[in-house]
């Protein structure tokens, strides 16, 4: 036996030499966490390297090798490594539940935290063992290197090579792509492709360093060295069927990864979002239509970045206060692009180089659209839009849901309930109205062979989904058992503009509603059911409604011409679209209007969006804002919610409230459920048709300014209904507010959202704001204002130094276009104030691209108002200004010039600083002057 000195000697020396390692091991980490909060300061001998992203130079990758966790590491170091906040611990058992000892072969930590839902009891150590890098080398895009791991992750089928390449799309746009390189796995390609405008490294918004083991990589803001990635946090993990990828956060105001119930800015606290079109009505904790997996982050100073990961499998995103966020992907790879701004609008519009800008809808699109299920004869849709005109409310569109079509199979029509279906339509056409019926994909597949041509021409020219046995896979949706068109197959495409063409022919349609595209089945998988393979159930499967991939959709396995349902389900929407916009294109030679349910990033070129079917409550109106903007952010600028509601019963007030909010949706129509009490505005009292009437007249008076928005998403990617946030982007009030949001950058729309209020507190940001009612001037600070809003009442305010261009109202587009314009001007403290009017026929294609339209720019300032025509294409002919508004002018005139002639009809209030101008006819065509003399 040793003698007691002797043992306590060696002991001492172990706990010496414990407690070196230790230090070394905290020392290193400790490095790793400096270089990620110091800006630009890493040298080649650290465990970050920095590469330079253009430049095709090799790069040596060196590191400072750290003991990694091993069996029979002392409890010392493992505590250590394993002493980490709780907000910031990553979860090592994403994939399943763990017990402790499982969770321990794993090499994480078990640390229980009783009482605490959020963070997760297994998580990662710091430095985990991963990927290793090896050196870059140039490719003809960037550079590539490669990863190497030495032992599998615990996940199946792990992938222990990788190919990191690294691009440099533009200034402000870095890209980074993972990929199998001895497989090739799925990958989406958009149809857009992003400007080959690559820059200098010298002109990049950003830095990139990479960790060589385990491999990470941290993304800095250049201008000031703020981190906006570091996915050195948590291990990279690839595997055939599981992809996972974590990053800190540059703060907690994230915003996108929809489509879900959320407010604007996403709730941190351990949530988890997953991306998988679903039929779903929109409700909390809910996979719902669509998948857009991109986020903006607001940092500080009024600084702003995207990151878009191009996956269309299913993923989840887990949200956590660290800030930090983790993407689990089930297949394809990890491509991923960063949007460095600097602000919110630039990183919309690099998103959308990607994905592609918006489409210019037609004019008459941004009327007022009504529908109904429910209306089941063509008697009793003409006799609603006749009750529309007699009560004296605009509206462009009369719809039709599944009620006119026999047997609901698509391209037909009853020919006992719509027998004259096809001389309604022209009857709506003569009176300057337009009309549109839903399209569903789902073709049926059980009548006689011979009597329903779009089945049979379909199974002869090989158009249909098929099974995993080859056989024409048969779902269920309304017509009962039915067969999918899979819009990955060029001769798809042609079939489905034949069938639409043909349906055209007898009922000219003037656009189409294409609904229950996620795709929607009534059965799981299909009739037959599904097989048992991974693909049906995978290792992983996100947290989705039903609990399985293949609920109340097609089966995984199913074969489509670009590849399996897997990994295509969540584009099945967006094919589906390009596809109909493309026929309608074709067989109209107008602007196509499509509206479609299911999304994906890049939707916006092809289609409008509705938000599903919204509930008739206060809470959903109020979440109806959030969404809208959400989907501007995603390039869906043509985006609305059904209007008072389209499940359950309204009520007067919610209608009038939900009409007055829905005039400023930039896509508005009222649609309602067949069981419901109807909600049309003829049906209410008079006060309540009145509110709705003045809202109505409103919104058709401001339409165009509204298209003109429209023009610049269209040709510069900017957004129409918008964030304050993205106006005012330094305004730390401004941050998370989705209760009001902006039209363009000059009108700000108040609505009231509760039951009862006829008041409400409205926040203005710093600046002078006019109501655009009757002028009156706010002066704020960036505060909240008390606002009196009674029922008749939105409140709607104007921002100083800008020019809204109007027109008189009419009951259709088609007699509001032909009247006199008006402008209201809202001067700023310098008598300054500027706009613009883009016009053109409100239907050709490619009006802006090929020069067919007039544009004017409207300036205010040294107490006179001029437009400067800068192009003109004899759109406006005829057309003149009627009359003017000017807010904020200091006292009365002495008299009023217009074109140098007096002006008779001239009104100024003193108590509003208004000066109003009617009476004019001043051709829209020709330059003009109106000035006054103080």
């Amino acid at each position: 036996m040793l003698s007691n000195f002797t043992a306590a000697v060696l002991l001492a020396f172990a706990l010496f030499t414990c407690f070196y390692i230790n230090q070394i091991c905290t020392h290193n980490t400790r490095l790793v966490r400096s270089v990620h909060a110091t800006q630009n300061k890493t040298t080649a001998h650290e465990r970050l390297v920095s590469a330079d992203p253009v430049r095709a130079q090799s790069s040596v990758v060196e590191t400072t090798r750290v003991k990694l966790k091993t069996t029979n590491e002392t409890d010392t170091s493992r505590d250590d490594k394993c002493t980490i906040a709780p907000e910031s611990r990553f979860d090592c058992g994403r994939d399943k539940l763990l017990s402790q000892t499982e969770c321990e072969e794993r090499g994480c930590c078990y640390a229980p935290l009783p009482g605490s839902a959020g963070p997760p009891w297994c998580f990662y150590p710091s430095l985990y063992p991963g990927y290793k890098m090896g050196p870059f080398t140039p490719t003809t895009r960037g550079q590539a290197a490669t990863l190497t791991r030495d032992t599998p992750s615990y996940l199946p089928r792990d992938i222990s090579t990788l190919q990191l390449e690294v691009i440099q799309e533009a200034a402000g746009c870095l890209r980074l792509t993972l990929k199998d390189p001895s497989s090739q796995r799925y990958e989406v390609q958009l149809p857009v492709d992003v400007p080959p405008n690559r820059s200098d490294a010298q002109d990049a918004l950003y830095t990139a360093e990479y960790q060589s083991e385990p491999f990470g990589f941290v993304v800095r803001r250049k201008s000031n060295g703020r981190v906006i990635m570091n996915t050195t946090v948590a291990p990279l993990l690839y595997a055939d069927q599981y992809l996972q990828l974590s990053t800190a956060l540059a703060s907690s105001l994230v915003s996108g990864l929809g489509e879900h119930y959320t407010p604007l800015v996403l709730d941190l606290n351990w949530t988890s979002l997953t991306l998988w079109n679903r039929d779903m009505a929109p409700h909390a904790d809910a996979n719902l239509y669509g998948s857009h997996p991109f986020y903006m982050v607001q940092e500080e100073d009024g600084l702003a970045h995207g990151v878009f990961l191009l996956n269309s499998n299913a993923i989840e995103v887990m949200l956590q206060p660290t800030p930090a966020l983790t993407w689990v992907a089930i297949g394809g790879i990890l491509d991923m692009l960063i949007f460095l701004g600097p602000d919110p609008q630039s990183v919309v519009r690099q998103y959308l180089q990607v994905i592609g800008y918006p489409m210019m809808p037609p004019y008459w699109s941004l009327g007022f659209h009504l529908c109904r299920w429910g209306y089941t004869t063509a008697n009793t849709t003409r006799h609603v839009a006749q009750r529309m005109h007699d009560a004296k409310f605009p509206m462009d569109v009369q719809w039709n849901d599944l009620d006119y079509a026999e047997k609901r199979r698509v391209f037909t029509f009853d020919r006992w309930r719509f027998a004259d279906l096809p001389e309604m339509v022209q009857e709506f056409h003569k009176r300057g109205m337009k009309y549109i019926l839903i399209l569903d994909p789902g073709i049926s597949s059980t009548s006689p062979p011979g009597t329903y041509p779009p089945f049979d021409d379909g199974v002869k020219r090989d158009v249909f989904i098929k099974n995993a046995t080859g056989h024409i896979l048969i779902g269920k949706v309304w017509p009962g058992p039915t067969a999918f068109p899979d819009f990955t197959n060029p001769e798809t495409r042609l079939w489905w503009e034949d069938c639409i063409r043909g349906f055209h022919s007898k009922v000219p349609v003037d656009g189409l509603w294409i609904d229950m595209n996620e795709p929607s089945s009534f059965v799981q998988g299909s009739v037959e059911g599904c097989p048992d393979t991974d693909l049906e159930n995978p290792p992983f499967t996100p947290r989705v409604i039903g609990g399985q991939l293949n609920s109340k959709t097609l089966c995984m396995s199913a074969q489509q011409k670009l590849s399996t349902h897997y990994n295509l389900h969540n584009m099945y929407g967006l094919t589906e679209a390009s596809a109909t916009h493309s026929a309608l294109m074709k067989i109209r030679g107008k602007r196509p209007f499509v509206l479609s349910r299911s999304s994906f990033p890049g939707i916006g070129r092809f289609s409008g969006v509705w938000t599903g079917d919204v509930r008739s409550d206060w809470e959903q109106l109020r979440y109806s804002i959030p969404a809208v903007l959400q989907f501007s952010l995603f390039g869906v600028p043509l985006v609305g919610a059904d209007i008072c509601g389209f499940e359950g019963n309204t009520s007067e007030e919610l209608c009038v409230r939900w009409m007055q909010l829905g005039a400023f949706y930039p896509f508005m129509r009222n649609h309602n459920d067949k069981p419901n009490a109807p909600q049309e505005p003829y049906v209410f009292g008079q006060k309540a048709q009145a509110a709705m009437r003045s809202a109505l007249n409103l919104r058709y008076s401001l339409l165009p300014f509204l298209y003109t928005l429209f023009h610049h998403a269209h040709s510069s990617a900017e957004t129409v209904a918008r964030p304050l946030f993205m106006e005012f982007p330094s305004d730390p009030n401004s941050q998370t507010i989705d209760r009001q949001f902006l039209w363009g950058s000059s009108l700000l729309i108040s609505p009231v959202l509760e039951q009862g209020a006829v008041e409400l507190a409205a926040y203005l940001p710093p600046g002078t704001w006019y109501s655009l009612h009757d002028g009156r001037p706010f002066y704020s600070k960036g505060q909240y204002l008390l606002l009196s809003a009674p029922l008749d009442t939105i409140n709607v305010h104007v921002r100083e130094g800008h020019i809204i261009p109007q027109q008189e109202p009419a009951l259709t587009t088609t007699a509001s276009r032909r009247n006199p314009f008006f402008l209201t001007a809202a001067l700023s403290a310098g008598g300054w104030a500027r706009g613009d009017l883009f016009w053109d026929d409100g239907e050709s294609l490619d009006t802006f691209e090929t020069g067919n339209y007039c544009y004017i720019i409207f300036t205010a300032g040294q107490s006179q108002v001029v437009s400067d025509p800068i192009r003109l294409n004899g759109a406006l002919d005829g057309l003149v200004l009627g009359g003017l508004r000017v807010f904020g002018v200091p006292s009365p005139p002495l008299y009023v010039l217009a074109n140098g002639d007096k002006v008779r009809d001239f009104t100024y209030r003193t108590d509003t600083k208004v000066l109003t101008v009617s009476g004019l006819a001043l051709p829209m065509t020709k330059g003009f002057t109106v000035q006054w003399a103080l």
